[in-house]
């Protein structure tokens, strides 16, 4: 068994969501980096339902992913590499159903 599994629907999902985002801590008011859904399941299953209804840009995300293990990100003055050693499970409906 994975000791980490991640479940997120293709249809909601953005890039973002997926790999790390920007927020501004409510006390300090520093910006900090956020984790998605691939970098919480490291070393464990990410599962993507409605995978059919994911855009192309955000599917594109998972080719560094699944190639290099990892997520590359440059935002708001913070770059980081961040491991992503996760199994993608995705499911997707037959075309036109």
């Amino acid at each position: 068994l994975a000791p980490r599994g991640i479940y997120t629907s293709g249809k909601g999902s953005s890039a973002v969501g997926l790999t790390a985002y920007i927020s501004k801590d409510p006390e300090t008011k520093e910006l900090i980096l956020e984790s998605g859904a691939l970098v919480l399941s490291d070393r464990g299953v990410c599962c993507i339902d409605e995978f059919d209804k994911m855009s192309d840009s955000t599917r594109a995300i998972l080719h560094e992913c699944m190639e290099q293990q990892t997520i590359s990100i440059a935002k708001a003055g913070i770059i980081a590499t961040l491991n992503a050693r996760t199994s993608i499970l995705a499911s997707a409906n037959p075309v036109e159903s």
